[in-house]
């Protein structure tokens, strides 16, 4: 694909504010709203119609309109998303749900981003779960080294669908499989691959699926989803109770503590209505534009980078198997990464240093000149 898609020429029209003043190659970090993200807001809040503590009829239909968007997008049915904060509300949620028990253990990898470990490492201190954190293989998690570290104890399997920093793309369908043949819960980390890369729940065995909206998803910050396969929901015991969470919510002092028997038994309180809108928004722009085009082309970019790079004497630290590359790619620079980091971003070039390390993440609406920037303005390595 060496020719920028019609379909990626609209997802770039809508982020013409950015492209105008800067080459953003940070969505691993916090993307940009597109223009028809932030529309949609404004226009939520110039036409909210609640007076006195009353939702109109239409605001009432945002959440499950929501829902609906979600599991489309993901293969889903609406009654099992649950609209949470962010990922690490999602994945605490699934954490404090499920009914481990002392001397199980959960397995994930060395280079997991925070919220998908720290859910885990409370369930040592609260239940005397094991959180078993086993070395990466080559940047991620693969079944072969779940077969090294896992036992009989082993009671979930917790991985991200890309790693933030290394760009490794687990290779979801087998780990689906070993945690269905070993009776183990799946539970994934979305936030670095949707809207990048195609995601199926059903085709992956997933059981969990967490995801924020302000990365590849382009959506605002303070909303995301949870899913949960319905086969899972009765397994699941909340943490907490609100308002909406329980069967005849309406029915205000029969105070009836049963759990609504879908992903709506996580809702609390008064929704984020705003966030709702534009992660909606964000999410049917992409569908449009179609995220299997998104994915081609990311990795076409990709690949110039890394080429490039490498010429310039760079060495990449991304996996670069092609099985698990992604739309992330990491870079080692000699001397002080800081002053690298310092030099992209007075040219208005936005990446993310990462440990030690530039990371690179190019979107569908990028160009290949813009990735090429990186090169051009580091210069070759030994310079």
């Amino acid at each position: 694909m060496s020719a920028f898609a019609p379909a990626l020429q609209r997802l770039r029209d809508e982020m013409s504010a950015v492209t105008s003043v800067c080459t953003f190659l940070d969505h691993a970090a916090i993307s940009p709203l597109p223009r028809r993200v932030r529309d949609a807001m404004v226009q939520y809040l110039d036409n909210r119609l609640v007076t006195f503590g009353f939702m109109d009829r239409e605001e009432e239909g945002i959440p499950e309109r929501l829902r609906k968007t979600v599991a489309r997008f993901i293969n889903a049915a609406p009654e099992e998303i649950a609209i949470v904060q962010n990922t690490s509300h999602g994945l605490n949620l699934v954490a404090q749900s499920l009914p481990f028990r002392p001397g199980d253990n959960i397995l994930f990898c060395d280079m997991e981003f925070p919220s998908n470990v720290y859910p885990w490492m409370l369930l040592e201190r609260q239940k005397g779960v094991e959180a078993r954190c086993i070395p990466n293989d080559d940047g991620g998690l693969t079944v072969e080294a779940l077969e090294r570290y896992a036992d009989r104890r082993t009671r979930a399997v917790a991985v991200s669908s890309v790693e933030f920093l290394t760009g490794f793309r687990t290779d979801l369908a087998a780990i689906g499989q070993w945690c269905r043949e070993h009776g183990a819960y799946f539970i994934v980390d979305g936030i670095q691959s949707l809207g990048a890369i195609p995601m199926d729940v059903q085709a992956y065995g997933i059981d969990f699926l967490a995801c924020g909206g302000p990365k590849w998803l382009m959506g605002p910050v303070g909303i995301g989803f949870l899913y949960c396969r319905r086969e899972r929901l009765d397994e699941m015991m909340p943490p907490m109770a609100g308002c909406l969470s329980v069967v005849n919510w309406q029915e205000w002092r029969q105070y009836d503590l049963t759990f609504l028997p879908d992903a709506h038994r996580f809702d609390l309180g008064g929704p984020n209505l705003v966030g709702m809108t534009g992660l909606m928004a964000a999410i049917e722009l992409l569908t449009e534009v179609g995220v299997e085009n998104i994915h081609q082309w990311t990795l076409h970019l990709t690949d110039l980078l890394i080429e490039d790079l490498q010429r310039r004497g760079y060495t990449v630290v991304s996996n670069l198997d092609p099985r698990h590359r992604s739309a992330i790619v990491s870079f080692a620079v000699p001397g002080d990464p800081q002053k690298a980091h310092a030099r992209l971003k007075e040219a208005k070039v936005a990446v993310s240093l990462r440990e030690s390390y530039i990371r690179v993440s190019p979107h569908g609406y990028n160009t290949e000149e813009e990735v090429l920037r990186v090169g051009e303005v580091l210069g070759n390595a030994l310079a």
